[in-house]
This record gives structure tokens, C-alpha cells and sequence, in this order.
């Protein structure tokens, strides 16, 4: 069963390739029920413009080994399509129920596959990072998420949720890699002090 990704060449026009001295960032927000994809692009003054974003519905699958076909096959697609150079993923929190658990982190073990066989550089940020990069607080509620990441993109209605998660951990990417170029190091020493 196909996830609710549309290839562009059959929903519309091929995606902009993002300008001379720009990168494109691609944010996964893993889940094993539905994987929020956001992709931004970043020009060299640290501007951020939306691209593209969705959610790849798994639920449409026989048992969970094709939920994670699903989602394998529908990050290869989107990664084909959009060309993104880096790639930025939430940190696995726990969860309360142990089997849920599992289930999330063998998704974002599959998104990570996904990503790695392209040797796209992964950056990890855990939903604390994310959410004080994007609202100030570690303790922001999703709907606080979704109306910042909306607000910093210039996007208008309302985001499904898990595609606002992916855009806010790619716009926490962007930061820190600016913050990176700004102070002359790499993108971990910039956020951390370990």
C-alpha cells in the first residue's frame, strides 16, 4: 500500500532547486504510525523558505514490517525528488508504553536508513531542542510549534501536526548550522557544550 506522498511530475511542476550558495534541509519527525517531512531551504544570509512538507501515513499497511516499507519507500521518493544536502531528525524520547517505544525507534531507525544510503549527513536534535529553538520554551505544546513554524515560513492555515514537527526540527537545523558558520565551528559544538 503507497503512503499519501504525491511525486510532484504527477501533482504539479518539478520543486525549485534552491539558489547558488543555498542548502536544502530536509526534517523528519519519525513516527510508526505517520512520518512528518518538512524540507526548507537556506540561503547564505540565513533565510529560510518553506519547500515542501507532508505527512507519510503508514497506517495503510498489512502489519508494522510494511508500515516500514512504507516509509522507507516514501523518504527514497521525496529524498529523489527534492535533492535535500543535509538532514535533520528528532532524538527518540521515552515513551510510557515500552511497545510504542520500540515501535518509534525502529521508524526512525528506518528513516535514518533512508537517509544514511544516500549518504546524507544526519543531525540529531532532541523535542526539547527543537521546541526552544523555534518557541522559546522547552515545554511548548504542539500547537504553539505549529503556529511558530507557520509564522517563520510565511505559510497560512493550519499545519498537520507531524509535518510542523519535521519543518521546526529542519528550521532548528538551520539555526544551529548559522550559528556554526558565525562562530567558525562545527554544528554540535554550536548547540552544546559537551
Amino acid at each position: 500500500m503507497a503512503s499519501s506522498y504525491q511525486h510532484p511530475t504527477s501533482a504539479g511542476p518539478r520543486p525549485p532547486v534552491p539558489g547558488p550558495g543555498s542548502i536544502r534541509i530536509l526534517g523528519i519527525d519519525p513516527g510508526s504510525q505517520r512520518t512528518g517531512v518538512g524540507i526548507i531551504d537556506v540561503d547564505a544570509a540565513g533565510r529560510t523558505t518553506h519547500a515542501f512538507h507532508t505527512a507519510l501515513v503508514l497506517l495503510g499497511a498489512d502489519d508494522f514490517p510494511q508500515r516500514l516499507k512504507i516509509l522507507l519507500n516514501g523518504l527514497a521518493e521525496i529524498i529523489r525528488t527534492w535533492q535535500p544536502q543535509e538532514v535533520a531528525i528528532e532524538k527518540v524520547f521515552m515513551a510510557r508504553n515500552p511497545d510504542s517505544a520500540l515501535k518509534l525507534g525502529q521508524a526512525r531507525g528506518a528513516a535514518i536508513c533512508a537517509v544514511v544510503m544516500r549518504d546524507l549527513p544526519v543531525h540529531e536534535y532532541a523535542a526539547k531542542e527543537v521546541k526552544l529553538a523555534v518557541v522559546g520554551r522547552g515545554g511548548a505544546e504542539k500547537q504553539q510549534i505549529q503556529h511558530m513554524v507557520g509564522i517563520m515560513l510565511g505559510l497560512q492555515g493550519k499545519l498537520q501536526a507531524d509535518a510542523a514537527d519535521a519543518l521546526a526540527i529542519a528550521l532548528t537545523h538551520a539555526h544551529v548550522r548559522a550559528t556554526a558558520n558565525r562562530l567558525g565551528v562545527n554544528v554540535r559544538q554550536a548547540w552544546s557544550r559537551k
